[in-house]
């Protein structure tokens, strides 16, 4: 029983970028650079059967290609940190696409998600960690830069079933269209 989620994944680079940022909070568990992604819809353990009629309506999917922009690191948790994240910059292009992984996951049988979309990379897990050892590890990381990539597909990856957790494994992509070419202006 697969436990999956579609996910845009982030070129390498990037992540590699984004990993000089790991390290100098004791007790986090830092999130491999090669696992960092975008999560999309979570789907969560799910027998063969449903995975692919999932897979079937994912590929139904007709997007364009997206801009991403990833700046500055935040937390989740307020007074109970639980994990360390890379932001993402909220776009129309991006919630566009998150609400057809949503409906075609539906589409398959899965309920609907309840939580609010708030796109971002994960870089650590965090447990039982001081909110001002947060709050440390932050001020010494001040000037976090951002950053930015096209993404052209997006994954439907599957997790080690019940706990979750990478390594991920893709199980398939899907491509989105190429964006159209800007055409130069003709003047008269």
């Amino acid at each position: 029983m697969p436990r999956l989620f579609t996910a845009l994944q982030l070129p390498a680079d990037i992540a590699a970028e984004i990993a000089q940022f790991r390290g100098g909070l004791p007790g986090a568990r830092w999130i491999e650079p090669s696992d960092y992604h975008i999560t999309l819809r979570f789907i969560g353990d799910i027998g063969l059967q449903l995975a692919r009629e999932i897979n079937s309506e994912l590929s139904h999917i007709d997007h364009a290609g997206i801009s991403i922009q990833i700046n500055g690191l935040d937390s989740f948790g307020g007074k109970s940190p639980r994990a360390i994240f890379a932001g993402v910059k909220p776009s129309a292009a991006l919630s566009t696409l998150q609400e057809a992984n949503e409906r075609a996951v539906r589409r398959a049988g899965v309920s609907p998600e309840t939580r609010k979309f708030q796109p971002h990379v994960t870089i650590a897990r965090l447990r039982n960690i001081a909110p001002a050892a947060v709050a440390d590890y932050f001020y010494a990381r001040s000037t976090v830069q951002s950053w930015r990539f096209e993404a052209e597909e997006f994954a439907l990856l599957s997790a080690r079933e019940s706990t979750g957790g990478g390594p991920y494994r893709v199980e398939a992509v899907y491509p989105l269209r190429a964006l159209p070419a800007l055409r130069p202006a003709i003047s008269q």
